[in-house]
């Protein structure tokens, strides 16, 4: 799932997993300082440069990314085991993360979350108080440039509305996993019952 900084995509992603069974969210490596309320191993893998760049230098990353001024990556044993776990996982990533990962992984679904206006994401970027002016002009900037990549996407969710934009991501994960490729791995006896 790839969203400009400000769409919502945290606070959906979030919702998601409280509402949909058998749903997990891959905790993304930073070198990104942490900020208030979060927690290393549950918002990211908080890591220096120098750790960073030892697990991609060793082919350790599923996907990465340099993001205003900080390393984001996937780390390909996190992601193995939640897959072994059986769980659908989502990967919070920017376009660049999302282009790695749908060349890898041919079943891999790319969501594009947009804010419904300019206005609106900067008022969402400025209501967080986490950044002053300089920052917030950056990740304008920055969302212009994210969002040209919104075609890259097999779908797109505008986020007007949460719980319309919540129930859009809800249907996407419903027929992803009604798809005949992921059904056939899970309906596998009833299936080989009812053609015997």
């Amino acid at each position: 799932m790839s969203a400009p900084s400000g769409a919502g995509k945290t606070s959906l992603v979030k919702a998601l997993l409280t509402s949909m069974p058998n749903l997990e969210v891959s905790v993304s490596h930073t070198t990104r300082a942490m900020r208030p309320g979060e927690t290393n191993g549950v918002n990211y893998h908080f890591v220096s440069e120098a750790e960073f760049i030892g697990l991609r230098d060793a082919a350790g990353f599923f996907e990465w990314a340099r993001v205003f001024d900080h390393f984001y990556g996937t780390s390909k044993q996190g992601v193995e085991e939640q897959l072994n776990r059986g769980t659908d996982i989502i990967l919070e990533i920017d376009w660049q993360g999302a282009r790695q990962v749908k060349a890898l992984v041919e079943t891999a679904v790319a969501i594009f979350i947009l804010p419904p206006s300019t206005r609106a994401l900067r008022e969402r970027l400025t209501q967080r108080g986490q950044d002053d002016e300089a920052i917030i002009e950056r990740r304008m900037h920055a969302a212009r440039n994210e969002m040209i990549h919104y075609d890259e996407a097999d779908f797109v969710v505008l986020n007007d509305d949460f719980d319309t934009a919540l129930g859009d991501l809800q249907s996407i994960i419903r027929a992803h996993r009604l798809a005949q490729s992921a059904q056939a791995r899970h309906l596998t006896h009833v299936i080989a019952d009812l053609l015997n």
